[in-house]
């Protein structure tokens, strides 16, 4: 993503300036012979200005007491900037949107206090820690090249997304702090595990295309509604208890899941309506829908698919077929563990 975002900047940009390894072409490099490290030097310093900020600012509000005004949302995507440190003094801006741009730093936001919601998608940032933000609700910094969840505790803080970062494990994310945090977005990160993970009130929570082989700690989130794990290497569910109390919706598809027999560990998630099991190795069987129904009875959907009458049905005849069969041995169990004098003396 960012090689593609550096090409597109620097033809548009019209860079004139020899880099060893790349061809001047009409007074332009030729990008797609440079390696990305070379694109990176290619990059012009390019700081927010205050003339900058007047063609991004809009949004004008009252302030304080309600007598002063100043325009409350910054609008700066797309701009090629590598600086912001001016915005440290717009000390009344809600609303930022600084996407698709080439920050590595965005400290001189931690001055904005009054920030709501702040999107930071598409730059080359290494960190996303700022000094707590008393009011902000919704961050995203999605696609750049985070490596820990360190310096992220604002209070009212209720969206958080990291998609396409480079997080290896979990860390600092304090749920006493974050206690208003409902949806966690870590999609396409490198994390192997998920300890560290333990913020009460999320309800939302994405962990898809990572390399996941244990999700232990997830159990302790009662809130949880809904759960992706899709794309990791996931082989057994015992992680899944009671404590998961709400969780509805749970999304395992292509993990490496070899038996259906695994799904008895879900008979533990009372709320659990809607489950993905495709492109798991168990998914192949033929009896996959049916025996996945038989354990978990109150399944509504599996693989996107509303079980129908006839499924519940047939699922109902073997369960109840299962049962006579379960009876009629312990029938005979008990006959047979009657002593045999007893049973001549009955006869005579």
């Amino acid at each position: 993503m960012q090689g593609l975002l550096l090409c597109y900047y620097l033809f548009n940009v019209g860079v004139d300036m020899g880099v060893s390894g790349g061809v001047n072409v009409g007074g332009r490099v030729d990008v797609y012979n440079l390696s990305c490290a070379s694109l990176l030097q290619l990059i012009v310093t390019k700081p927010l200005t205050e003339d900058l900020v007047g063609d991004c600012i809009s949004l004008l509000c009252k302030i304080g007491n309600g007598l002063a005004h100043a325009y409350v949302k910054l609008n700066a995507k797309e701009r090629g900037l590598t600086d912001i440190s001016i915005l440290s003094t717009f000390i009344h801006l809600r609303y930022v949107d600084i996407s698709i741009n080439y920050l590595k730093d965005i400290s001189p936001l931690s001055n904005l206090t009054h920030l709501l919601w702040i999107h930071g998608d598409d730059n080359l940032l290494s960190s996303a820690q700022l000094s707590d933000l008393p009011y902000l609700q919704v961050a995203s910094f999605a696609h750049n090249r985070i490596k820990d969840t360190e310096g992220i505790g604002h209070p009212l803080l209720e969206s958080l997304n990291l998609i396409g970062n480079e997080i290896h494990t979990i860390s600092g994310l304090d749920g006493n702090k974050l206690n208003k945090l409902h949806t966690l977005e870590l999609r396409g990160n490198r994390l192997e595990r998920t300890a560290g993970l333990y913020i009460p009130s999320l309800r939302k929570l994405y962990l898809a295309s990572n390399g996941l082989t244990n999700i232990s700690g997830l159990e302790r989130l009662e809130n949880l509604q809904t759960l992706h794990l899709r794309d990791n290497l996931l082989e057994h569910l015992d992680s899944f208890t009671g404590g998961m109390k709400s969780l509805q919706y749970l999304n395992l598809r292509g993990n490496i899941i070899a038996d259906v027999s695994e799904v008895n560990n879900l008979q533990n998630l009372p709320s659990l309506r809607a489950l993905v099991l495709a492109e798991n190795p168990c998914a192949e069987d033929d009896h996959y829908r049916l025996d996945t129904l038989i354990i978990l009875r109150k399944l509504e959907r599996l693989d996107k698919n509303e079980f129908s009458e006839e499924e519940r049905m047939e699922a109902d005849d073997v369960v109840r077929d299962r049962l006579e069969e379960e009876q009629e041995k312990e029938c005979f169990s008990r006959r047979e563990d009657i002593p045999k004098h007893f049973t001549e003396h009955t006869v005579k």
